[in-house]
């Protein structure tokens, strides 16, 4: 069986659909995608499944309507409406012209016609997307999904729910065709933040929901990873926080540094607006099935201090489907204008860079800078959202005089500097004497990573030697990584340092006795070294659209 990936994966040559006129095809068949009748035989008509068969004509206001079938294996078992605030279309299996269930070439053959309609006509609204919803996409959705995640409301684990896997997603493809899915509130458990001083709200999904967002988030990133542009790079198949990195880099070097204007939304996941959200995704996806699915989403509450909260705003952070929701919001209400209205008024030269809810402009000209600075907070206000006050600012990073350097300037502390996906970006100089942006780990970030190692040797310093070495270079090796970039190799060789003497000093306290001295430390890390820092050079290559 063919592996299912994202839309952009393989897929095998789909069976077409045939328009039926009184139980005899046409001499010139259609199909009906959404809203659009499109030509047999191109590739448009394969995109959607849907027959448009002309039934008995029934009297409505004066006009004749038609109804809609649909293969029952493709998730429609219901003819109960689905339309939600459209015209009633009966939905109902076809009987003869395909039989059984389709296999998984179909289902990524479904959603790459998807992908490349959607990439061909940005304009088209989408009104039939849940027939890509059927077991098979449910099982690889499964596939996906975390089984070792904290366990939600109902308290049941991955196991639990794979006990009886099949009939688990029959019975969840069948709630939510039918639309008595019922979407359970979230768990809400808090997490460090920043230097550990604030937490950070995180909402945690029952497994089985998990797996139906995973499966919404597949069949719509075919439709919007084709609107997305290419400044955003958070939740992105084939996209990451590297590319965004090595971009800014890039950029900065190229037009000689700048001022920079760094965007913090304050709380964005928990007062993203619903209202203003539903307006965007009606520009798009008007599916009935998947449109009520995601409103019962948000409107599913939190469990918190053994009581439900209704939420009136905002996404949780934990939920699949939500860091979707978060581009496809920003991508309106900051993307697009800076693209379509901003860069057109500029006097130089300015880009944008964004992942998830962190985002970065950065223009050749202060005036352009100061301009954009003074409508910000108004953009964002219309849509419900509210900058930091304090985190927002706007940054001269220019590239500094070489006596400004040698005199200490730019070395990663003060105004010349700025933090971007956990690191802090400075002028620095290279070995062979030259200006260039120079990155390393930033202060908050290193205190938080160093805090979990040690509330993880804390908690268990008894265990085998073995098993905590073994431990440790794991966590080692992840952090490398992610901070192991050209430039940052002193960071990376004091947070070993310091990762070392919080070994020794609980392996010391694992008896009334001390005895862990570090002579003794050093013959053991001799035994078992711990791995010593490793530089990855930043992808410098975007990845293509699929």
């Amino acid at each position: 069986m063919r592996t299912l990936g994202s839309f952009r994966n393989l897929g095998d040559p789909t069976v077409s659909a045939q328009r039926v006129r009184m139980g005899k095809p046409e001499t010139n068949p259609q199909v009906h995608v959404g809203q659009r009748s499109l030509r047999h035989g191109s590739e448009e008509a394969s995109a959607g499944r849907y027959l448009r068969v002309r039934m008995k004509p029934e009297e409505k206001s004066g006009r004749k309507s038609e109804r809609f079938e649909v293969l029952r294996n493709q998730g429609n078992p219901t003819t109960r409406d689905l339309g939600e605030g459209r015209d009633r279309q009966i939905m109902e299996s076809l009987e003869g012209e395909m039989s059984g269930t389709l296999g998984p070439g179909s289902i990524s053959t479904g959603l790459h016609r998807v992908a490349e309609l959607s990439r061909r006509k940005p304009g088209m609204v989408w009104t039939t997307l849940a027939h890509h919803i059927d077991l098979e996409l449910l099982r690889e959705a499964y596939r996906l999904t975390r089984k070792n995640g904290a366990v939600g409301v109902d308290g049941q684990t991955a196991g639990e729910y794979g006990g009886n896997l099949e009939e688990n997603l029959r019975s969840l493809l069948e709630r939510l065709k039918s639309g008595t899915y019922k979407a359970p509130p979230v768990r809400r458990v808090y997490i460090p933040k920043g230097d550990g001083k604030k937490r950070r709200p995180i909402g945690i999904p029952t497994f089985e929901d998990k797996i139906l967002q995973r499966a919404v988030v597949m069949v719509l990133e075919a439709v919007y990873e084709q609107d997305f542009l290419d400044c955003s790079y958070g939740s992105r198949p084939g996209r990451s926080a590297h590319q965004a990195l090595a971009t800014v880099w890039q950029e900065l070097m190229r037009v000689g540094g700048g001022f920079v204007v760094e965007i913090d939304i304050e709380k964005f996941f928990d007062t993203l607006g619903h209202r203003h959200l539903r307006e965007f995704l009606d520009k798009r996806v008007r599916d009935g099935v998947i449109r009520r699915v995601i409103g019962k989403w948000m409107k599913a509450g939190v469990l918190e201090g053994g009581e439900v909260h209704e939420t009136e705003s905002g996404t949780p952070q934990g939920d699949v489907i939500s860091p979707l929701l978060a581009n496809i919001f920003l991508h309106e209400v900051l993307d697009k204008w800076f693209e379509q209205e901003v860069k057109p008024r500029m006097t130089g030269s300015a880009f944008l860079v964004r992942y998830s809810d962190d985002a970065l402009m950065v223009f050749s000209l202060e005036k352009d800078a100061k301009r954009v600075m003074a409508v910000l907070a108004k953009r964002f206000g219309r849509f419900g959202l509210s900058l930091h006050p304090e985190k927002t600012r706007l940054v001269d990073f220019r590239r500094p005089k070489q006596t400004d350097c040698q005199r200490g300037a730019g070395q990663g502390t003060g105004s010349a500097a700025f933090d971007l996906l956990g690191f802090t970006h400075y002028w620095g100089k290279t070995r062979k004497g030259n200006l260039a942006v120079k990155r390393k780990t930033a202060k908050d970030r290193f205190g938080r990573s160093l805090r979990k190692v040690v509330q993880w040797c804390r908690n268990n310093r008894h265990l085998p030697i073995r098993v905590q070495y073994q431990n440790l270079t794991r966590k080692l090796q992840g952090y490398y990584q992610y901070y192991g970039v050209i430039g940052n190799h002193r960071a990376l060789t004091r947070f070993l340092y310091e990762v070392k003497r919080v070994w020794r000093k609980w392996l010391d306290r694992r008896s009334q006795k001390r005895s862990m001295y570090w002579e003794r430390f050093v013959r053991l890390l001799a035994r078992y070294p711990l791995p010593e820092p490793a530089l990855t050079r930043l992808v410098a290559q975007i990845a293509a659209r699929p």
